[in-house]
């Protein structure tokens, strides 16, 4: 891949792949977003929903972990997180997880801006 593809693009390719199952082509593409750009949120959720797809929990959980940092207010991110951790078996951090997605969904905030 050439450095002069757009993230956005490169982050569409991904998308693509997901969009038709290509689930490893997805998760290996969406790594190249995040290492190009760590503060990508769009990436950083998309890798840890693909790599709970295909049983990587132990690396989704990191990867929402670093969504849920990025945008601490984001509903879906919180969500996804508490997934991962169901997943795991760590049920006390996924219903924290889903608390804060609940917050969320009632229009609070879990850090203030």
């Amino acid at each position: 891949m050439s450095d002069t593809i757009l993230l956005e693009d490169l982050f569409d390719e991904a998308n693509g792949h997901l969009a038709v199952g290509e689930l490893e082509e997805a998760i290996a593409i969406y790594r190249q977003c995040v290492a190009r750009d760590p503060q990508f949120f769009d990436g950083w959720q998309a890798l840890g929903m693909a790599l709970l797809k295909v049983g990587e929990v132990k690396e989704a959980i990191g990867a929402g972990l670093m969504a849920t940092t990025l945008q601490p207010n984001d509903l879906l991110a919180w969500t996804g997180l508490s997934q991962m951790y169901v997943r795991n078996g760590q049920i006390a951090e996924a219903e924290d997880a889903k608390g804060k997605a609940r917050i969320l969904s009632l229009g609070g905030k879990v850090v203030k801006e």
